[in-house]
């Protein structure tokens, strides 16, 4: 199951599936990837929370960001991806669901 690293028999790391994603969340919506917040490993794979700017302001720190779910299957494919919450840049509070 398990091995060095976060990795799985066969499988990618943690690193290397939020690469994955963020890269794959880029891609399929145009929009800029800030960060990764959290990685999850699942049963087939991994589930990522990507950060995003979705509409740049000036100054900055008024940017609106959201936050995606995103999953990739064991081999890095994007599997699946959903907003879970928007948000302005230096808004406090409101954890993740």
């Amino acid at each position: 199951m398990a091995s060095d690293g976060g990795r799985r028999r066969n499988g990618r790391g943690a690193s290397a599936a939020a690469r994955a994603a963020a890269a794959a969340l880029a891609e399929i919506t145009g929009r800029r990837t800030e960060t990764v917040l959290g990685v999850r490993r699942e049963e087939d794979g991994w589930s990522v929370l990507v950060e995003v700017v979705e509409l740049s302001r000036v100054p900055n720190s008024t940017d609106v960001l959201g936050s995606y779910r995103v999953t990739v299957d064991r081999d890095g494919e994007l599997t699946g991806y959903e907003r879970v919450r928007r948000y302005q840049r230096g808004q406090t509070g409101g954890e993740e669901p």
